[in-house]
């Protein structure tokens, strides 16, 4: 089985979690699975796709697993006890073959629905890529993490943080960069909770799209202070702990429209996951100073398709301006040198019955099913096409 333990996910979907479960336990939400890349065939998998999902909501946490979260410092004791007693809902996730493509669909409540994304999105890669394996008769993956590490050797402040587990060719090989990686000063841990544990690492995230986009459901009726309400909910809830801020869900301009003074003091930094990192980055850093906040002090975490070259060219434009930190995932847990890796999301597209909407700063991350919502979103926000 590819999945054998519930925390082989990533760290946010328990933060996400645990707001949830104090907030709003009673949340539904709709998330849909979505192939960006053309002409794959993901059908040929949906038999041991099923049977994998079928084992994983047979899981539950570990001892050891819960004691591990907990001594993270930031997970209340009402909500391990949650976790105690956790168990996915086989009947919230339903897959299907529709016009010739695999479909996924997830609903139900979402303290229960928010931990299937990253290990099933898991599920497909290995599943796909491991057919692939099959009818090449490869028997090995190219070791590229060398070549990577030597390029940023002589960078004493280079950071970077594995994000790969929803995009890795296997749990095998992900684990096999983690140790590759466990020997570099530039590598400062990991997303995955299960590795970071077994490995003695750090474990780094905040919040997802996922959780803003649900913000447009909570305040349907004064939508334009959505993202403001979002982002204050999450401090009060963390009081100051994983104060990394998401900045893409309705774009950058109408998130530094919300993130005043008041929040860019309270939050540590921001994170970039879609646009132009560079035009992105001078837009923050602009934003501090007009705020009269020295960006010397903040983090700007990078984490959009990044490869070690790219995060090299970002590093060097900002060094000495902020403190950058990269996320990198499909460049060092799918990057064999045999197989092109393919992008595939699981996103929200419902919550309590209401549509909701990622726009993204990059034409094709769009995401909605309702274009009135789509056209009144924008409008509140004056969102050109």
């Amino acid at each position: 089985m590819i999945i054998t333990h519930l925390t082989d996910t990533d760290l946010y979907k328990f933060t996400m979690c645990q707001y949830f479960y104090h907030e709003h336990p009673t949340m539904i939400t709709k998330h849909r699975f979505i192939c960006r890349t053309p002409n794959i065939d993901l059908t040929v998998i949906k038999d041991e796709l099923d049977a994998e999902i079928d084992n994983y909501c047979s899981l539950h946490f570990t001892d050891e697993e819960l004691n591990y979260l907990k001594s993270l410092g930031y997970f209340k004791e009402d909500f391990i006890n949650y976790l105690k007693k956790y168990q996915a809902n086989r009947n919230c996730i339903k897959t299907d073959i529709v016009n010739g493509k695999l479909t996924i669909e997830i609903e139900g409540f979402l303290i229960n629905t928010i931990f299937f994304e990253v290990p099933v999105l898991a599920m497909v890669n290995e599943l796909y890529f491991m057919n692939k394996v099959k009818e090449g008769n490869i028997q090995y993956i190219n070791d590229t993490i060398p070549d990577k590490l030597r390029l940023i050797k002589v960078l004493n402040d280079f950071k970077f943080v594995e994000f790969g587990t929803r995009r890795r060719f296997s749990k095998l090989h992900q684990g096999f960069v983690i140790r590759q990686l466990k020997k570099d000063l530039h590598f400062k841990g990991t997303s995955n909770v299960y590795f970071a544990m077994i490995h003695k690492i750090p474990v780094s995230g905040t919040m997802a799209h996922e959780y803003i986009q649900a913000f447009q459901a909570i305040m349907y009726y004064d939508l334009k202070n959505f993202q403001k309400e979002a982002l204050e909910s999450w401090a009060k809830e963390y009081r100051g702990e994983l104060a990394i801020a998401l900045t893409d869900t309705i774009g950058i301009d109408t998130f530094l429209s919300d993130f005043d003074l008041y929040l860019a003091k309270l939050y540590d930094g921001v994170r970039h996951d879609s646009g132009d990192p560079f035009i992105w980055g001078d837009k923050i850093i602009e934003h501090y100073k007009k705020l009269g906040i020295d960006a010397r002090n903040k983090t700007l975490v990078f984490s959009d398709g990044l490869d070690f070259p790219k995060a090299i060219e970002i590093y060097k434009y900002y060094v000495g301006r902020t403190n950058v930190v990269f996320g990198i995932g499909t460049n060092l847990t799918n990057d064999t040198g045999i197989f092109q890796p393919i992008n595939i999301v699981i996103k929200m597209v419902e919550c309590n019955r209401k549509p909701v909407a990622k726009i993204s700063d990059e034409r094709g991350k769009e995401i909605c099913e309702d274009a009135e919502f789509l056209n009144r979103l924008k409008s509140t926000f004056g969102i050109g096409e």
